[in-house]
């Protein structure tokens, strides 16, 4: 990697789950507003989170089977490496992380050049509705990564191709006071090992850090390779089963009292791990929340 390479910027999280219903409910008992569904033209469908920082989280579902099944035949890498988490994961999981970009044409030839992509570019357009209800299409350009021995994750620039002239403000607004996405965390028996494919995908140093973490820090949020002993450490939950699995978002809110006195209104399982709640996945959430005050 240059020395004078710019990382690329986190821009969604894509979260598997078996339906979208019960993902709308869990994430709104969570504290989070929760934007109406879209629908991709390759049968996937999804209900997003949106951050004031302009992230968001995407909570993916099938809704046509045979739309998704002409998708893999086509080598849609999006929709085969969703069908390849499920198969190997189950329905509820955190399958991706995404990052921004101006370019993904010359981000698929970085990443063959580097022996870490997936497969074919990607472009499609879909519908987005705001709050409101007014409409808009949303035009993407995507360019994939991933690594030959870790199946259970992959990684893809997104290029807004086409970005919706709509207001997203109150889909920003959350019960529980979520700002960003301050991190996300994978594990790894090894995550050094990782090191040199996270610098390629994210055009970013992995420097190592304490308890053998190695950090990945992006101009709006950071990845963490931990080992399953660390990962335990940090949340007080086992760390989920793969070569690479990504495991946890944690999530940047404005108080955590006022965040921890919505999670016990709404009767949310969770845990105190020092200056941070831990709350364990669950259908429709996928990975492991963590809330820490800004």
């Amino acid at each position: 990697m240059s020395t004078s390479a710019t990382p690329r910027p986190l821009d969604h999280l894509v979260l598997p789950t078996a339906d979208l219903g019960i993902a709308r409910d869990r994430l709104s008992v969570l504290g989070f507003t929760v934007a109406p569904v879209g629908v991709h033209p390759f049968g996937t469908e999804n209900a997003c989170v949106y951050l004031a920082d302009n992230t968001f989280l995407e909570p993916l579902v099938v809704g046509d089977a045979a739309k998704v099944k002409e998708a893999v035949a086509t080598k849609n890498v999006f929709v085969a490496r969703d069908r390849q988490f499920r198969t190997r994961n189950g329905e509820e999981g955190l399958s991706a992380v995404v990052f921004g970009t101006d370019d993904a044409d010359a981000d698929h030839k970085t990443f063959v050049e580097a022996g870490v992509s997936a497969g074919d570019r990607l472009d499609f357009s879909r519908p987005f509705t705001d709050a409101s209800g007014k409409a808009d299409m949303a035009s993407f350009r995507l360019a994939f990564a991933a690594e030959a021995d870790a199946p259970d994750a992959f990684f893809f620039t997104c290029q807004r191709a086409n970005v919706p002239q709509v207001d997203r403000s109150a889909l920003q607004a959350h019960a529980n006071g979520a700002r960003r996405i301050v991190s996300v965390v994978a594990c790894a028996d090894d995550p050094a090992s990782h090191a040199r494919f996270f610098e390629a995908v994210a055009n970013a140093e992995a420097l190592p850090a304490a308890n053998g973490r190695i950090q990945v820090s992006l101009p709006n949020a950071a990845i963490e390779l931990v080992d399953p002993a660390t990962f335990m450490a940090d949340t007080g939950i086992e760390a989920p089963a793969g070569t690479l699995r990504l495991a946890a978002v944690v999530f940047g809110v404005a108080s955590l009292t006022q965040t921890e006195k919505l999670l016990r209104a709404n009767v949310i399982e969770f845990d105190h791990c020092g200056s941070r709640l831990i709350v364990p996945s669950a259908p429709g959430q996928g990975a492991i929340f963590v809330f820490e005050e800004l």
